[in-house]
């Protein structure tokens, strides 16, 4: 064991109250075990995975369950938890504040809550809400406010609006999918142009996005005032982390992709077995493609840009 250094942006929480909201509504993950999770284990984790810090956030489905008061209610609930739990160790916790879409007017206003009184370090938005992707037009209001705070903007992947194939749930085959669905949808409708001061976080070393980024370009053939170049900058401008992707097959492809500082470490806790969370750890460590300080890097440096007020902790 070494001393926690990694900053980790895909870590998860799982407050009692959210969980048995799930339970009520007979929810789950995409087909996924929601595991158990509370925050001394997690910081036990950490301890022995070297992360000195973990953002946390909620994972699929989200917080709106069909009804927009309930998903307000909800969303203000998972906040004020991990609020509480940022404040009392700043040092080992942050996290990004869960939103009701498709509620615009309820996004905004927690939002406006959950950055300037939680003081949240960023907000998480799902992939799609009951089939409407992040460049839906009428998101703009929300991705205006987002940007021009400067926002950080954690996408995570839930389940398409597509029949789930047997004995294969939503996290094991759709998320990357849906991920990169959601990536191109916002680069293609122009949020990732029009917006470049927030800062967006792909999961899972953005689906398959870098691996079929220039296939993505053909789009301006079918999107009046795109162009392929102006597609693939906008695809650039995502940011990475390497939650259950830093595998000899998905690193290539990612380092060759992503702008330089754009990659960042997430372990996917507690969704992520933690076995299978140290193999992937030392698949990362042990990489030897890595230019020099790249590591260093994905590991932490990239996370304090984002995050200055982890810098030096």
């Amino acid at each position: 064991m070494t001393s926690p250094y990694r900053i980790d942006v895909h870590q998860h929480l799982i407050p009692p109250a959210y969980r048995a909201v799930m339970d009520r509504h007979g929810e789950t993950a995409g087909g996924w075990p929601i595991p158990a999770w509370d925050a001394d284990s997690a910081l036990a984790m950490m301890d022995r995975r070297s992360i000195a810090t973990g953002i946390l956030s909620i994972s699929a489905p989200g917080t709106h369950f069909g009804d927009d008061p309930e998903a307000r209610a909800i969303a203000r609930m998972v906040n004020e938890y991990a609020a509480e739990l940022a404040r009392d160790r700043p040092d080992r916790f942050g996290f990004f504040a869960s939103l009701p879409l498709p509620d615009v007017d309820g996004a905004l206003a927690e939002a406006t809550y959950a950055l300037d009184e939680l003081h949240a370090d960023g907000v998480v938005l799902l992939s799609n809400v009951r089939g409407r992707y992040l460049g839906d037009k009428e998101y703009e209001p929300l991705w205006a406010e987002l940007d021009a705070r400067e926002a950080v903007v954690f996408v995570h992947p839930d389940v398409p609006p597509l029949p789930m194939l047997e004995g294969m749930p939503g996290p094991l085959l759709d998320f990357p999918y849906d991920t990169t669905r959601t990536a191109v949808h916002m680069t293609l409708n122009g949020v990732m142009s029009r917006h470049t001061r927030m800062k967006v976080i792909l999961s899972h070393a953005g689906g398959f996005l870098p691996y079929a980024a220039w296939r993505f370009t053909a789009g301006a053939q079918f999107n009046p005032g795109t162009t392929p170049l102006g597609i693939l900058t906008d695809l650039q401008r995502f940011h990475f982390d390497t939650a259950l992707s830093s595998t000899p097959a998905a690193l290539p492809s990612l380092l060759a992709f992503a702008a330089p500082g754009h990659i960042l470490y997430g372990s996917d806790h507690p969704f992520a077995p933690e076995e299978s969370g140290l193999l992937l750890d030392s698949l990362l460590d042990g990489y030897d493609g890595f230019k020099p300080g790249q590591l260093d890097d994905i590991n932490r440096t990239s996370a304090e840009a984002l995050f200055p007020r982890l810098a030096g902790i």
